[in-house]
């Protein structure tokens, strides 16, 4: 319902109140908006939304505000968090869908203890670009019952997906990718010009 209480002033022309009326008439307490209407020095009618704060209006904004952030801080501590191996994944499925090739070679394979006790399969390789020799390494545990052992070969090239703009962040093997070669290459012999 629409109240029009009159000011007498000569920049206020009224003000209207959404809300019920009490039984006197007048706005109620519980009013939420109000619309102010004032004419600036050109004659142009203005009007101004004013929020009505009452004891009410507050405390049911501090039990919602209350209220979401339990919601948070329930989502926040019971939410799932991944474990190392299902970042290197995510990391590696990235750069097998989105990594720019590059040629590199297989230096090593070794085991190496990890942080927790467990052995770690590490396969070590290097790759070249803009004169920049890179020399990296990649947790293959998870893999390496997916690729065949014969692939696996120190000396052998292979390619290496990196990403743009951070080629340290390379990989040789993924789930849906593989970089490994299974022969070196053929090269032409080389004939004696005599």
């Amino acid at each position: 319902m629409r109240i029009r209480t009159s000011h007498h002033g000569p920049e206020h022309t009224g003000a209207y109140f959404h809300g019920s009326r009490s039984a006197g008439g007048t706005p109620s307490q519980c009013a939420i908006c109000a619309i102010l209407k004032t004419t600036d020095a050109w004659g142009l009618q203005l009007c101004y939304a004013m929020v009505l704060l009452t004891a009410t209006n507050i405390k049911i904004a501090a039990s919602l505000a209350a209220v979401a952030a339990i919601a948070v801080t329930v989502w926040l501590v019971r939410r799932h968090r991944p474990t190392p191996d299902e970042l290197e994944r995510m990391r590696r499925s990235a750069l097998a869908h989105t990594g720019r090739l590059v040629d590199g070679m297989v230096l090593d394979i070794c085991e190496m203890e990890g942080q927790d006790g467990t052995t770690r399969t590490m396969l070590i390789y290097n790759y070249r670009i803009s004169g920049v020799d890179y020399e990296c390494s990649q947790d293959i545990t998870t893999i390496a019952s997916a690729v065949s052992p014969a692939l696996l070969r120190a000396g052998f090239p292979c390619s290496v997906r990196y990403r743009q703009g951070f080629p340290q962040d390379s990989i040789v093997l993924a789930e849906e990718w593989i970089g490994l070669r299974s022969t070196s290459g053929k090269f032409r012999a080389l004939q004696d010009p005599a």
